[in-house]
């Protein structure tokens, strides 16, 4: 397997040094890109590159992936508008605990000479010092080359600190740090690092009389505009208690045929061949959403589990199939609320529901389900009311505390769109 070929073909090359191609071509190499460790979990912009490290180590090379916790203290100015918030100490070993547990999902870490490596750059910045570093870093690279980069020049009107105007500087110290201690002689990025990674080449070269090389991935946007990677609520995390499988799944699942068509060969293992068969049969009955649904799964699998990915399925039939009540009570109850978040709900006193309540009591008394019990008789004749995704044949139905999910909540479906939450307490 060709590293850069195979990043080629699949859309993930936006920029690469001259010579970077030949290097992994002549030996096995030792390449890295770094994290930003501003939350205790990645997000699926942080993905793009995860799977660049995972095909460089299936192509026979040594991944390592930096989480920047030196560099979380300062904060990166690239493609931002403003600077951000640094981040305490405390707040940072927090965060690299959750980014150590997520990657070692995807990378190897004991598989012999390509092993995956983890380092954190904390480590070799804690003990130096500003003049050492200034002495030592500092006199290689002019202001002249840091103020031509595109990351400084955008900001210079708004102005920008210190701090994040050496930025630059601390990331090319990573490079040099990793090419004279651990051999490694590409970095990797999004192309948004690209001015970043040319500072640590450059320091390689003028510091050292090295040769290093870079590669950066194009970042991904949406056919539609949107940001790639974002919902109402926010980020679209690999932390599943930040972003429910449910919910990672959805996102997926209802991307546009144009964006699906290349997140699938970005996100995903599958082969070429794999894919292009994928995407003709899609083109077929483009209606069947086959590429989206292959799309969802491949990741959901890859990030979660395939019972994470089975649950999700479920949860999306409750919703837009035709799911059963043994799938309804197969739901957990975190899946449960992510799949009806947002739907209205009443509270009702659990001791009621033990004892038994009838049904037109419930739903038109103790919830405002329906406004009247005349209402609910004629919708109930009409097939139009069912609990827990079981049609209501009669207004003499008791409801007892066998009805309850996940011994909490019970399923309100009037009509074929219209849900309600009741929960005991």
């Amino acid at each position: 397997m060709n590293f850069v070929e195979e990043l080629r073909w699949r859309g993930m090359i936006h920029d690469i040094m001259p010579g970077s191609e030949e290097q992994f071509e002549k030996e096995m190499t030792s390449a890295y890109i770094g994290f930003d460790p501003t939350a205790d979990s990645l997000h699926i912009g942080s993905l793009v590159q995860i799977m660049t490290l995972v095909h460089l180590q299936r192509a026979g090379h040594k991944p390592f992936a930096l989480v920047g916790g030196a560099t979380g203290m300062v904060g990166d100015p690239s493609g931002r508008s403003e600077e951000r918030n640094l981040l305490s100490k405390e707040v940072l070993e927090f965060n690299l605990k959750g980014i150590r547990k997520q990657l070692e999902k995807f990378l190897d870490f004991d598989c012999g000479e390509k092993s995956a490596v983890m380092v954190n750059n904390f480590d070799w910045f804690k003990e130096y010092n500003f003049l050492d570093f200034i002495r030592d870093v500092g006199k290689h690279i002019t202001v002249n080359y840091m103020m031509a980069k595109d990351s400084v020049k955008k900001r210079l009107d708004a102005g920008m600190s210190f701090t994040e105007f050496t930025y630059q500087l601390v990331q090319g110290y990573d490079f040099y740090y990793l090419y004279k201690n651990h051999n490694c002689k590409v970095q990797l990025g999004g192309s948004d690092q690209w001015g970043n990674i040319v500072t640590g080449t450059e320091l390689i070269r003028r510091k050292d009389g090295g040769q290093a090389f870079a590669v950066t991935t194009p970042l991904i946007k949406k056919a539609d505009g949107t940001k790639f990677g974002k919902t109402a609520e926010g980020n679209v995390w690999l932390d599943p208690e930040r972003t429910s499988p449910y919910k990672f799944y959805q996102y997926w699942i209802n991307a546009s045929d144009e964006d699906a068509e290349n997140f699938i060969k970005i996100f995903t293992l599958l082969t070429k061949k794999e894919i292009d068969a994928i995407i003709n049969e899609h083109k077929e009955a483009p209606h069947l959403r086959i590429l989206q649904k292959r799309l969802a799964e491949e990741v959901t699998i890859l990030v979660h589990s395939k019972e994470d990915l089975d649950t999700a399925i479920a949860a999306s039939n409750i919703l837009f199939g035709k799911a059963t009540t043994e799938e309804l009570k197969s739901l957990d109850e975190k899946t449960f609320l992510s799949v009806f978040e947002g739907v209205p709900m009443f509270d009702i006193e659990k001791s009621k529901i033990e004892t038994g309540v009838n049904v037109l009591n419930l739903l038109a008394e103790d919830s405002q389900v329906f406004p009247s019990k005349g209402e609910l008789r004629r919708t109930i004749k009409g097939g139009g009311v069912s609990i827990n995704k079981e049609k209501i044949q009669s207004e003499e139905i008791t409801i007892g505390s066998d009805r309850l999910l996940n011994d909490k909540y019970i399923l309100i479906q009037k009509g074929k769109k219209n849900y309600f939450l009741i929960r005991a307490i």
